[in-house]
């Protein structure tokens, strides 16, 4: 196979399209994948991927880091991000590549990889909206801190091995209102961390050819193992995600003008009038 050959093998197996199904959209589950080796994900080729992306699209730094670092407080390795890659197995780092689907050959694995999974997500979810793909380097015994996304993702673990520990979404002792409505409205994804957190957690380890299904802003943290970690997250937005940032919105809006705010249900796509009064609201600058 060629890095721009057709993506023939099936990505995701019936068992793993089963239990995906099962678990959509509101638990984490371990899953499984046929992306291990791919050329596309090998360090040399991720690296020249890198360096022909624009700079908005990349990040990195040290990768040993606390939990609950803060995001003005995350050190800066001192390399480029070409040394970065080439050299991660010794350097001490962490990189993410954003939006790599905007390269027509990882597009094609993006599109791939979720048109196997296009059938359950609409069953439950409606149509797959903004679909990414971001691709995650770690140094041995790195560490993501404790964060959340805004996306329906599966992250699929390339080379090395991590331990992914996810919480429940929708805990408002590990993300409290205030800090959703601060992220739907661009704050940053890290979370305040407290160590009587770790027992609602499960941590899920991660070698290659295994993946995770992890909900729409369901908090979590990552833990590399003693070597090199390639990791792919492939994501989607869907109405239900859509709609929940709305009403986060809202409620951010009328908690600014001392107005009641609403609670946002378990179908929060079904909260059309909510919705609409957001729209409006933004739409008036009110």
């Amino acid at each position: 196979m060629t890095a721009h050959s057709p993506i023939a093998a099936q990505i995701f197996p019936d068992e793993a399209r089963g239990v995906f199904a099962a678990v959509y959209p509101d638990e984490a589950a371990k899953l499984s994948h046929g992306l291990a080796g791919h050329p596309l994900l090998s360090i040399e080729a991720l690296a020249g991927l890198a360096e022909r992306m624009p700079a908005a699209s990349v990040e990195y730094n040290l990768g040993k880091l606390p939990l609950g670092v803060r995001p003005e407080d995350t050190p800066s390795n001192g390399l480029s991000l070409g040394e970065t890659i080439r050299t991660i197995e010794t350097n001490g780092s962490w990189a993410v590549l954003k939006n790599v689907e905007r390269d027509a050959a990882y597009g094609a694995l993006l599109n791939a990889a979720l048109a196997e999974l296009a059938p359950l997500v609409e069953a439950r979810t409606g149509a797959m909206l903004n679909r990414e793909a971001f691709i995650f380097l770690s140094s041995p015994g790195s560490v993501t801190p404790f964060h959340m996304d805004p996306e329906h993702n599966i992250l699929l673990q390339i080379r090395g091995e991590k331990v992914m520990t996810v919480f429940p979404a929708g805990d408002e002792e590990l993300v409290p209102a205030l800090q959703s409505e601060a992220f739907h409205a661009g704050g940053h994804r890290n979370l305040v961390w407290r160590e009587n957190f770790h027992g609602r957690g499960m941590a899920v380890k991660l070698l290659p050819g295994d993946a995770i299904h992890v909900p729409v802003k369901a908090p979590h943290f990552v833990e590399n193992g003693t070597g090199v970690s390639v990791s792919l997250s492939v994501t989607w937005r869907s109405e239900r995600s859509v709609a929940e940032s709305e009403l986060h919105g809202l409620n951010a809006l009328m908690r600014r003008r001392g107005l009641p705010t609403g609670r946002i249900g378990a179908r929060p796509e079904r909260q059309g009038v909510r919705r609409l009064a957001y729209r409006v609201m933004r739409k008036l600058g009110v």
